[in-house]
């Protein structure tokens, strides 16, 4: 069995929109999110763990170990059922004890990768307890504002319910009597030109060690974050890409062994330091960004910590750590 990662990491990903709608406010008419105070584009991270899961889901068939817990139109219940099967062989008739709890929990853990990363809540049901994952996203913010707007659309058709209509040829009849343009309808749809945003994320040695997170589990973590827009096209959204993926690994600096790994598992640096290493400019003359290539980004290597080891990939995996040269990053 795998051993749980023994580093701690903290992520930076960089990905944009153009023309579309990264992730829509529902209580704003699914308008693209802002920050109403600096205009800032918002996307949550509930939805960047979905597109992580869809991705994980097709990449691996959503077959165990690498199956998905949190999928669209399911019963989680379901799949808390399926643990304590697989632990006890039924349900528990009662409240279920400590022990069962704890063999369902750590069965769905080892099953299910979004456990295992994410974490769940799945103490409903046949009751499998809780579990914090040892990855966790913010809000990703766009670099600069953005400028929602809101398009109107002619839809050259109507899907009209005809009252008394039980046969085809009632609907052609209701067809055939309707003046042309009142078969037709319109509609709207929310978008940014464009936006770049940046996401932050953290892996925790601790939490990663109850779940059983592994490094095989990051690597696919990696290859999410760089692969998941690739297999989420729709019109709505637009053209949606990862540009780049900074990854902050935690190494230690004692001489002693055993030090080494507890700096490596505690960290060696506070998170928000580690960010600033990366930053992100407009060009000069660039007033209104339509493309990545209106972007500068520069990595400030000379200033990376001592115990640290940075990874990048532009594309898809493997991060490479140590020396690493990447078109259009200035390193300084």
């Amino acid at each position: 069995m795998a051993e749980p990662i023994s580093s701690r990491y903290e992520f930076l990903l960089l990905f944009d929109c153009e023309n579309g709608n990264p992730n829509g406010d529902p209580d704003a008419g699914n308008a693209p999110r802002i920050d109403p105070q600096d205009l800032h584009g918002l996307v949550s991270d509930v939805a960047i763990k979905r597109r992580i899961r869809n991705y994980v889901q097709a990449a691996r068939g959503n077959e165990m170990p690498n199956a998905i817990f949190v999928q669209q139109a399911t019963n989680l219940n379901t799949k808390i059922a399926m643990g304590h099967e697989a632990t006890a062989g039924s349900l528990p008739t009662k409240s279920a004890t400590k022990a069962q709890v704890s063999d369902a929990r750590a069965w769905l853990c080892a099953n299910f990768f979004d456990i295992r990363a994410f974490g769940a809540v799945m103490s409903t049901g046949a009751n499998a307890g809780q579990v914090r994952g040892p990855v966790q996203i913010a809000f990703a913010r766009s670099v600069d504002p953005v400028l929602p707007m809101d398009v109107s659309i002619t839809r050259m058709a109507v899907a009209e319910n005809v009252k008394g209509a039980t046969t085809v040829a009632d609907y052609l009849a209701w067809e055939a009597e309707q003046p042309e343009d009142q078969l037709r309808t319109m509609g709207r749809k929310s978008l940014i030109p464009y936006g770049l945003y940046l996401a932050k994320g953290f892996v925790s040695v601790h939490l990663a060690r109850d779940t059983g997170f592994t490094e095989e589990d990051l690597s696919l973590l990696w290859e999410a974050l760089l692969g998941m827009y690739e297999h989420d096209r729709s019109a709505s959204k637009g053209v949606m890409s990862a540009r780049g993926l900074f990854v902050f690994r935690h190494e230690g600096t004692d001489s002693d062994a055993e030090q080494r790994k507890r700096q490596a598992s505690l960290g060696c640096a506070p998170a928000h330091k580690l960010f600033d290493l990366v930053e992100v400019s407009r060009k000069p003359g660039v007033e209104a960004p339509r493309s990545f290539g209106d972007y500068t980004v520069t990595f400030h290597r000379s200033k990376v910590p001592a115990g640290v080891a940075v990874g990048y990939a532009e594309a898809m995996p493997p991060v490479t750590f140590g020396d690493w040269g990447a078109a259009g990053i200035v390193v300084a």
